[in-house]
Parts: structure tokens; sequence; C-alpha cells
């Protein structure tokens, strides 16, 4: 199956071309983020300093103003308006944008380099105008705004990453899973799911702290606890000290910004109950935020594995349970371990993104981890999964010669 990745590389200046209102990346992300984000975009990082000086890079050159650029070509190929691009860890974008699982996979999945050949757009347009190059570019601090190019259209390049390729990417070897995985996926008694960037497009804890006002610095703790670099207990301690959420601000919470769940995930959790295959969800995020992922997935309330926000009598924020094995690193293999010794399955699986996630493959809990790069692909993770998948029909297919049994 091919992995089609939307590559926007190519600036073409038209003469004359109707004005537009361009996307720009959110206020204050640090420059490794945007460095990541545009890497992913293009490749190895567009060079955009022969573009003329009143184009979108104009000087100085910002990583900010690559991927700005780069979000808009996305949106102008598929014909849809420019908005408001959120480029804060899976740079997924705004709610105007109908398919924002598209705008996710550009982002998240990484690229083979194309090389671009010059074009000569026309004789009455600037010499300073040329192609692309794709090289990594020293960029320089600076801001970008809102601005108006009535003399450009951006066109984006369109490749198709097939399976050999991803040799490339150091990934060859899981994406195909081996006969001995499949059976043992095929074989299974129970499946984990991580919550966050798995289950759910959004990192939960992210999302809360963006809505109080903590965004950015909450979501740079967060990469970090995921990559597995700090401890998950120091981390998570962390992000709840930045913002503090009270009682009231997660029910406001809860109430305006309802699930976004991964695409194909209700349609894998109803195959996999259908085959009278049990699920969980073990997550180090929130009960408070998983309890209404649960509902709508058919998922029983003590198959939930997660943290608790903590309350004093006046609902505001006095800390967090630290009696949760999830609250800490390791929780999440603890407590795989946990449900295996007590219900007693002879075969487990555990799907998530991150290293926490990955921890749980261990004696006495999972047989099996899958890696879920559909929103995040962490590549020090995704390296050591039994299996590697960017979408979950897959999994959804290769139970198809499993037998179904009525509820």
């Amino acid at each position: 199956m091919a992995v089609v990745v939307v590559i926007a590389v190519i600036l073409l200046a038209m003469v004359g071309h109707s004005s537009g209102t361009w996307c720009v990346c959110r206020e204050g992300l640090s420059e490794a983020m945007l460095q990541k984000t545009l890497d992913y975009a293009c490749g190895a990082g567009a060079d955009c300093g022969p573009i003329h000086q009143k184009g979108p890079c104009f000087n100085p050159n910002t990583v900010k103003s690559h991927c700005s650029y780069a979000v808009n070509s996305f949106f102008q190929k598929k014909g849809q308006s420019q908005g408001t691009c959120d480029f804060a860890g899976t740079a997924t974008v705004s709610a105007s944008d109908p398919t924002p699982s598209l705008m996710e996979a550009l982002t998240t999945s990484r690229v083979v380099p194309l090389q671009v050949t010059c074009r000569k757009l026309s004789s009455s347009l600037s010499a300073d105008f040329s192609c692309l190059e794709f090289k990594r570019y020293p960029c320089t601090s600076g801001r970008v705004s809102i601005m108006n190019h009535p003399n450009l259209l951006l066109r984006p390049v369109s490749a198709s990453l097939q399976p050999q390729e991803l040799s490339a990417l150091g990934h060859e070897g899981n994406v195909a899973p081996s006969k001995e995985i499949l059976e043992l996926w095929r074989d299974v008694e129970a499946v984990c799911f991580d919550v966050d960037s798995t289950v759910c497009v959004d990192e939960g804890i992210d999302e809360l702290a963006e809505f109080c006002g903590a965004g950015k610095a909450v979501a740079e703790w967060t990469a970090r606890a995921m990559g597995g670099s700090v401890p998950f207990e120091e981390a998570l301690a962390a992000r709840l000290s930045l913002f503090k959420p009270s009682l009231s601000k997660v029910e406001e919470y809860l109430a305006k910004r309802p699930p976004r769940l991964s695409p194909g995930i209700e349609e894998l959790v109803k195959k996999l109950r259908a085959n009278k295959i049990d699920v969980y969800l073990i997550s180090g995020g929130f009960r408070q935020m998983i309890n209404p992922v649960a509902s709508i997935l058919g998922i029983p309330r003590e198959n939930i594995f997660a943290n608790n926000i903590l309350f004093g009598n006046s609902g505001e924020f006095v800390g967090f349970d630290e009696n949760e094995p999830t609250s800490r690193s390791g929780g999440k293999a603890k407590a795989v371990q946990q449900i295996r010794k007590g219900r007693l399955y002879k075969t487990m699986a555990m799907i998530g993104d991150g290293a926490t996630d990955l921890e749980a493959r261990k004696p006495g809990g999972a047989d099996l981890f899958i890696c879920y790069a559909g929103v995040q692909l962490r590549e020090a993770v995704a390296a050591q999964a039994d299996w590697l998948i960017f979408k979950f029909e897959p999994l959804i297919n290769s139970l198809d010669s499993v037998p179904l049994y009525d509820d």
C-alpha cells in the first residue's frame, strides 16, 4: 500500500493572480519545533533565499516563514481557503479545514527528498526568482505576520512513497509485519491502547493547557516525556504546575472541546469487540478527559488505566493521584502486567506512539508492541516496534480472516 506524502515545495510567481490571506505559524513556538515541522513538510528544509524579497520568504529568511508557505501550498492544492495553522506538536490545522488528518500526515511523515527542476516562468518576472533548493538552511530568528501577495501562486508537488522506499527511512523491517507478528496479532485476547496521539489525534494535556493559556510550555514538556528524555512523573508534575487547572476549567474544556478520534479507531475497536477481544485504554492522561472517549467507543470504565486530577473542596487544583501506576515511568508496563495477571490473558498487544507505550512490551506484559504513527512519528520508538502503522486499516484488515462472533 502506498503512503502518499504531499510535498509543498515549488513556488510559482504569476502576474495578476488574485490576492489571498496567508496563514502563518502561531507566535511563541520554538525554533526547534518549527524546524521539525518544516523538515517533515519539505523533506530536507527548503531554502527560499533566492525568492524575491516581497515574496513569502522575504529576508531575513526564517523557519516560520518557510512553514507558512509550505502549509499554504497544501491549502491551495486542496482548493481550500487559508486559515490559522496550529504547529504545536502535531501541526494540526484549524477546525475550518475539513481534512485535518491530511495536514497531520503531511507534517508527521518522513519524506524522501525530490529533485526539483528549475522552470522559466516569464520574461516579465524579476530575475531574482528561482526554484527552491532541497537543502538544510540555517535560518535566523524572526517574526512573520499575515501577508497579502497578489502576484504569487503556490503549487505543490506530490509524491507516492512506496513501501520499498521506506528503506530510506530506516523502517522497512517493521512496516510490513512478519508472519509471526501477524499470528501474534490475530491471537491476541486483549489490546491496550494509548489515548493521546493514538486513539485521539490530540495530546490531551497539551490541549487542556492551551485552553488554559499555557500551551507552548506544556507541549515542549510533553515532547520530552513521549520521547523518553525525562522521567514521566517529572514531566507530568511540571506540566500540571504550569497551569494548575481548576475543576470548573476542566468542565468548561470538556463542554467546548469534544474528543477528536483518530480515523479508523471506532471501526477497529468494534471489530476487536466483535471478535471477543477485550479492549483497554492505558494513558498518562487524565480520567476526566478519557471517560468521554471510552463512552464513545463502548469501553467500560473499569478498563481505563489513567491519571486523576485532584481538586479541593472549592474545585481548586491540588495535584494528581500519585498512586495511579500511569503517573510514573514504567507505569503503563505495570498496568499491562496487572491486567494480564488479573485476567490471565495468554496474548496481549499494546498500541501507541510513545516511549511509555513501548515499555509495556516486556515479560508478563504485552507480547506485541504496535507503533501508531498516524499523528506523531517518534523515530526512536518506531525503530523498536514489532509493527509500524500509519493507519488502523492494516490492523482491521488482518482480522478479516478471523471468524467473527455475535455479541
